[in-house]
C-alpha cells in the first residue's frame, strides 16, 4: 500500500485546460493509471484501497476479468456498439436474463425502458410517466435527498448548493421529512398524510412519490421497512405513484438486488443506473408495473440508450445473482463493517461519532469538517473514501461488493488509524507565539 504522497506533482495539464467545475480529483490529487478488483494505482506506483467503488458504479470492482472478457469477445467479432432502441442480439440476451435471473425469482413483473445512460436520465425519465400517467404535476420528495443533476431531478433534490446550480426556479414539486428527520419519536408519515388529506395544505395531490430507501448522497440515511411499506401505503391511497430510485443502492449495495426488498414493497418506477452495467460502463434503465407503461413511440428517448457494449457487461454481472451466495458473502462482510465501525466509534468517544447505514454502504457521521479530514489522510495513507452528506458530515464506507476480507480489513484498519491521527491531533498543545 501506499507509504508516501508523491503522486500529486503531475496534474498541471488538468488545472489549466479542464473546468473548475471538477471536484473528486481535488478530494483524490494522483493521476491513476491502473484498477482491478478492490484496488487502483497512480502513474508514480503507488497502491491504494478503492473504498469509494466510483460513486456506487463498480460494485463488481474494477475490470472485472470475466466481463472483460466477455466485452472483448465481443469488440473483436464486431459486435454492434451503438443502436439507439433498435433491436440487438446483445440486448435480447440482457432482456432475457435480467427477466429471467432477477424479476422472475421475485414475483416482479416490469416493463424495462432505456431511457439514456446515466441516473439522471432514468429519474427524468420516471417523473415524466408519472405525470402522464395520473396527469398531476407536482411530485413529492425528501429532505437530503439526491437524484441527479438536470432540472427535473433537481426539483426533487434536498442539497441547497446542488439546487442553486441550476440557476432557475424549481418548480412541481414538495418536500417532506425522511423517516427519521424530525426525530425518532415522531411518525413522519402522519406529518405527510395530515398534508394530504388537509384541503388547506397547499400541496396539491402529487403524481408520485419519489425516494431513496438508504440516502447514501444526503448522509446515508436509512428509511425502515415499516416507513417504506407506510408510504406504498399513502400511494395506494391517493392515487400516487412510488418511485424508488434504486441508482446509487441497487445492484446489491444494501445486500438484495433491488434495496427496497428487505420491506417487501412493489415500487410503481424503479430507477437504476450505475453498476447495472456491471462493469462501469454508461447505463441505466427505468422499470415500471405494465399498466404504467403508457409511452408512445418516441416520446421519449436519447441517443445512447442503445449502449450495447454495457449490454454485455451487464448480462454478464447478472451471473452473481444466480444463486443466493452473492447476497450472502455481502452479509458477512456488511456485518464485518458495522461491528468495525461501532468498535472504531466506540475506541474514539470524543470525536462523537454515529453509525450508519447497511449492507456494504455505511459510515460514520462526526462533527463538522472532521469527515472530509478523515478522507484527506485516508487518502494519504492509501485508501480512496469519500464523504456524504449536506455538510460533507460523514464518512463514507462503499468499496466494492466483491472485495475479499483481506482488502477490506486492511482499508477498516487504515480507516482506524485516521480516526487515530485525528484525536491525536486534537489532542495536541497549541504552541507558544
Amino acid at each position: 500500500m501506499k507509504k508516501m504522497l508523491n503522486g500529486t506533482r503531475d496534474l498541471q495539464l488538468f488545472e489549466v485546460l479542464e473546468s473548475e467545475v471538477r471536484s473528486y480529483c481535488r478530494s483524490f490529487p494522483t493521476k491513476f493509471q491502473k484498477a482491478t478488483g478492490y484496488q487502483l494505482w497512480d502513474s508514480n506506483g503507488n497502491g491504494y484501497i478503492d473504498f469509494f467503488a466510483g460513486a456506487g458504479a463498480l460494485n463488481y470492482g474494477h475490470n472485472e476479468p470475466q466481463m472483460k472478457q466477455k466485452l472483448i469477445d465481443y469488440i473483436m467479432r464486431d459486435g454492434v456498439a451503438h443502436s439507439l432502441d433498435m433491436a440487438t442480439e446483445a440486448k435480447e440476451r440482457f432482456l432475457s436474463e435480467f427477466n429471467e435471473i432477477i424479476l422472475k425469482p421475485r414475483n416482479m413483473t416490469y416493463k424495462v425502458m432505456f431511457p439514456g445512460p446515466t441516473g439522471t436520465n432514468a429519474v427524468e425519465s420516471a417523473l415524466k410517466l408519472a405525470r402522464k400517467v395520473t396527469g398531476r404535476q407536482t411530485v413529492m420528495s425528501f429532505t437530503n435527498a439526491f437524484h441527479g443533476m438536470t432540472l427535473g431531478a433537481l426539483a426533487v433534490t434536498g442539497n441547497k448548493f446542488k439546487r442553486a446550480g441550476a440557476g432557475v426556479p424549481l418548480n412541481h414539486s414538495i418536500s417532506m421529512p425522511y423517516d427519521g428527520y424530525m426525530g425518532k419519536e415522531i411518525d413522519t408519515l402522519k406529518f405527510i398524510e395530515n398534508y394530504l388529506q388537509d384541503s388547506g395544505s397547499g400541496v396539491s395531490l402529487p403524481a408520485a412519490i419519489i425516494v431513496e430507501t438508504v440516502q447514501g448522497e444526503g448522509g446515508i440515511n436509512v428509511a425502515s421497512s415499516e416507513w417504506l411499506k407506510g408510504l406504498e401505503r399513502l400511494c395506494k391511497a391517493y392515487g400516487m405513484l412510488l418511485i424508488v430510485d434504486d441508482v446509487q443502492m441497487g445492484c446489491g449495495r444494501t445486500g438484495t438486488f433491488f434495496s427496497f426488498e428487505r420491506s417487501g414493497i412493489q415500487p410503481d418506477i424503479i430507477c437504476m443506473s450505475k453498476s447495472i452495467g456491471g462493469y462501469g460502463l454508461p447505463m441505466a434503465i427505468t422499470l415500471m408495473k405494465p399498466e404504467h407503461d403508457q409511452w408512445s413511440p418516441g416520446e421519449h428517448n436519447g441517443t445512447f440508450r442503445g449502449n450495447n457494449l454495457a449490454f454485455i457487461t451487464a448480462t454478464e454481472a447478472l451471473r452473481y445473482w444466480k444463486t443466493s451466495q452473492f447476497a450472502a458473502d455481502i452479509a458477512v462482510k456488511a456485518d464485518k463493517v458495522k461491528r468495525s465501525l461501532q468498535r472504531i466509534i466506540s475506541n474514539y468517544p470524543e470525536l462523537n461519532g454515529e453509525h450508519r447505514g447497511l449492507g456494504l454502504m455505511q459510515g460514520i457521521a462526526l462533527e463538522e469538517g472532521v469527515a472530509e479530514q478523515i478522507s484527506q489522510l485516508a487518502f494519504e495513507k492509501g485508501l480512496i473514501m469519500e464523504t456524504s452528506g449536506t455538510n460533507s458530515e460523514v464518512i463514507k464506507v462503499m468499496p466494492p461488493l466483491t472485495i475479499d476480507m483481506e482488502g477490506l480489513e486492511t482499508g477498516l484498519q487504515l480507516l482506524e488509524q485516521c480516526m487515530n491521527d485525528i484525536k491525536l491531533e486534537a489532542r495536541a498543545p497549541i504552541a507558544n507565539v
